[in-house]
């Protein structure tokens, strides 16, 4: 490449790929995802108040996401005047069809695709089930839609916590918050919270939470019968326009880099990929995308 045309190239791929001024993901705004990536990354300055869990809610993030792209930074009393990253660009998970909802609980993070435009996607971060409590993944409708719901309290979660009711019902202290989705297999559900400190955590017995004002948002949108898938993709993958990015959730003792390289394989770019890009991007788990492009 002639040296007259270097600068001109380097400006604009940083104008593609560095984040652009922040602007607030609000709760069911709608991203366009172009090439299966969209959002806008940003940062935020800490001030004397601020923590990682309110700015999370702020943000419309789970709090796994926002602790992941500020490693070192202590979540309940960040140093005032510094700044943290506000993760708000995502890759979509990989499925075969995008339609109805899709859940990944690798990242905690719920994608609702408007049937008039598939370029458009709204995406809520979520809390799922507890060790021992997995959310099943599968390919579920939504059966029933409820406002205000009671909670009936299983037996096997009564028997877990004794003082428990038989029945919680509709109020603050019910954990399903005012509205409630339930899926196919019955016993699941998508619902609000009382506890939206929990969002981006494994804190239920297997059902879906989202912050209240998310819920209230989804719920008005979705229909009876609609679909929903649920995956766990620790590593999401996509290429634009000759770019290679990779989305890491955690490292599962080194089996994120083998994923990702399967996965970069089955879609025909692992050629393109920068190895060292690559492993650090695994180390790092950021949450965020990465560009492992060989340059």
């Amino acid at each position: 490449m002639q040296r007259s045309y270097l600068l001109p190239v380097m400006i604009l791929l940083f104008l593609i790929w560095c984040p652009g001024p922040f602007q607030h993901h609000a709760s069911g705004a709608e991203v366009l995802f172009r090439h299966s990536v969209g959002g806008t990354e940003g940062f935020h300055a800490i001030s004397a108040v601020d923590t990682l869990v309110e700015l999370a809610r702020r943000y419309d993030v789970g709090f796994n996401e926002i602790e992941a792209a500020n490693p070192g930074v202590d979540p309940f009393d960040p140093e005032e005047g510094s700044r943290v990253a506000i993760p708000g660009r995502w890759i979509l998970p990989d499925v075969p069809r995008r339609r109805g909802i899709v859940i990944n609980l690798a990242e905690m993070r719920l994608y609702y695709f408007p049937s008039r435009n598939k370029d458009l996607v709204e995406t809520f971060p979520i809390g799922i089930g507890d060790e021992g409590w997995d959310t099943p993944t599968g390919s579920f409708r939504i059966i029933e839609k409820k406002v205000n719901p009671a909670w009936y309290v299983p037996a096997s979660i009564r028997a877990q916590n004794p003082e428990l009711p038989a029945i919680v019902p509709p109020g603050p202290d019910n954990p399903l918050g005012t509205h409630a989705l339930r899926l196919s297999i019955g016993t699941i559900l998508i619902h609000g919270t009382n506890r939206p400190f929990g969002i981006g955590r494994l804190v239920s017995h297997g059902c879906i939470h989202l912050y209240p004002e998310d819920m209230i948002e989804l719920f008005g949108k979705v229909k009876l019968g609609t679909i929903v898938t649920i995956v766990r993709q620790q590593v999401k993958a996509t290429s634009v326009d000759g770019r290679v990015l990779v989305e890491i959730h955690g490292d599962d003792n080194g089996g994120a880099y083998q994923e990702a390289l399967e996965l970069l394989q089955r879609k025909g770019v692992r050629s393109k990929v920068n190895l060292v890009k690559l492993i650090a991007a695994v180390l790092a788990s950021s949450g965020m995308p990465s560009d492992v492009t060989r340059e």
